[in-house]
């Protein structure tokens, strides 16, 4: 019950601040309003008897307070009258209403309380429940994105390690063919577009002294059959008509036969040209000039970089045998890959398996894609599963390293959500528990909503 006393404070009253007094209260001014201290503890709702007693204290005093109240109306105004009677009624009101919600014989000692969420101010904060309070100004600042839940059936993916390579169809190498010292060409520059047949390097064997002192006496030798030759044909065909036809074109091929082996002889004492075997770019250069190199080592990488592939290595004959498209996640983009076969000889106790990448996502999007970069594939297999697909981007990792996203459950609160997960592609990820359909999920801006404190 609620007493208003005109004058001096009554014992055991304490004054009440106006701005928890009804509309129309505050005008009597704050040395009039007064509420009495057991009918003030009266009025909040105690389950328990202590509740009891306090009503019955209430109770007990409202003859006296009522006479108050009686006096004070014969001095005053008949406006001031008139608020002092609606606040005695709103007192009793209150009173017998707080009795109605206190009541006893039942125990509550074994109850858990009911979590309160107290947010103050405007600044982003994180509440007792472990969500996260931000202000749509907040929110707008950090870019945050949300997306509808949708459970979906999706492609089953199989997550593989795999390697850049250049298309075997579309690069080459270009190596020694014997021991020599090299001379390069000033086509011999990295990354410089060279064509089919174009001159890269020239390779000079390297013979002993008396190897090529014995090669240069023999091409002496055929030097001087071939020049005795010439002349033994121009002697039989001035003689033409005498001397049988049959002798003349003995003599002839006799000279082809001398010339050729002169020519074999003066190759092999030569310089050989190391020419680009298809078009490209020169994405190696393992030699400089004047070095000396052996048979079949490795001197220029020739690679068409509008031309690529993955090698990837799958455990599993049967699932390298069902797989379809797939993408791999670089630094700047996505690739993505075109099964093209697996093989069917192990290496390195896996199966190779080949993917080609697509034109476009090299040339056009301008994806940085090197030969030897290392790749995580996620292939697709005709199996098929349920969940949310969701950006990477929105599943995070916990301060016990567990995933979980972020969801927005109202205006401005995010509840953190522990989800298992399986990839799904390059850019994707795939909930398989964790969110229900429809729930509104933030797929940009997790991370900032993570270090909120």
């Amino acid at each position: 019950m609620v007493s208003v006393v005109l004058g001096q404070l009554p014992q055991g009253a304490v004054p009440v601040a106006p701005a928890y007094l009804p509309a129309g209260l505050k005008d009597a001014g704050k040395e009039s309003v007064v509420v009495a201290a057991g009918v003030l503890a009266a009025l909040q709702p105690r389950p328990t008897p202590r509740g009891y007693a306090g009503a019955t204290r209430a109770v007990g005093a409202l003859p006296g307070l009522m006479k108050q109240l009686s006096e004070g109306l014969s001095r005053q105004k008949t406006a001031a009258k008139s608020l002092l009677i609606r606040c005695a009624a709103s007192g009793l009101l209150l009173l017998f209403s707080s009795l109605a919600f206190a009541h006893g014989g039942e125990d509550h000692s074994q109850d858990e309380p009911a979590p309160v969420v107290m947010v103050t101010g405007d600044a982003p904060a994180r509440l007792a429940d472990g969500s996260v309070f931000l202000p749509k100004a907040a929110q707008r600042q950090l870019g945050l994105r949300t997306q509808l839940a949708q459970v979906a059936a999706h492609a089953a993916t199989l997550e593989l390690n795999g390697r850049v390579i250049a298309d075997p169809q579309a690069g080459g190498k270009v190596q020694a063919t014997q021991s020599g010292r090299i001379d390069l060409s000033p086509n011999a520059v990295l990354g410089r577009r060279v064509a089919k047949g174009e001159v890269l390097a020239t390779l000079r064997p390297l013979v002993g002294s008396l190897e090529r002192g014995g090669q240069q006496a023999q091409l002496a030798e055929l030097a001087a059959q071939s020049e005795a030759g010439e002349r033994r044909v121009a002697r039989l065909e001035q003689l033409e008509g005498i001397v049988p036809a049959r002798e003349i074109e003995t003599a002839r091929i006799e000279l082809q036969g001398l010339r050729a082996r002169r020519a074999a002889l003066g190759g092999s004492l030569g310089s050989e040209s190391l020419r680009a075997p298809v078009a490209g770019v020169v994405a190696g250069v393992n030699v400089v000039a004047g070095q000396v190199v052996e048979a079949r080592e490795t001197l220029f990488d020739i690679v068409d970089p509008n031309r690529l592939a993955v090698e990837a290595l799958a455990y599993d004959a049967g699932v390298a045998a069902g797989l379809g498209e797939a993408s791999a996640a670089v630094p700047g983009g996505e690739l993505k890959l075109t099964f093209l076969g697996a093989g069917q000889v192990l290496r390195e106790g896996a199966l190779p398996v080949l993917f080609r990448i697509a034109v476009d996502k090299i040339v056009a999007n301008k994806v940085p894609v090197a030969v030897g970069q290392p790749l995580k594939v996620l292939a697709r297999t005709h199996a098929s599963r349920e969940g949310v697909a969701v950006p990477s981007d929105a599943v995070i990792r916990n301060a016990a390293g567990a995933a979980q996203v972020w969801v927005h459950i109202g205006a401005e609160r995010f509840l953190p959500r522990a989800v298992k997960t399986a990839p799904l592609d390059a850019a994707s990820l795939l909930v398989l528990e964790g969110l229900a359909a429809g729930e509104r999920v933030v797929v940009k801006g997790a991370a900032a909503l993570a270090r909120v404190r």
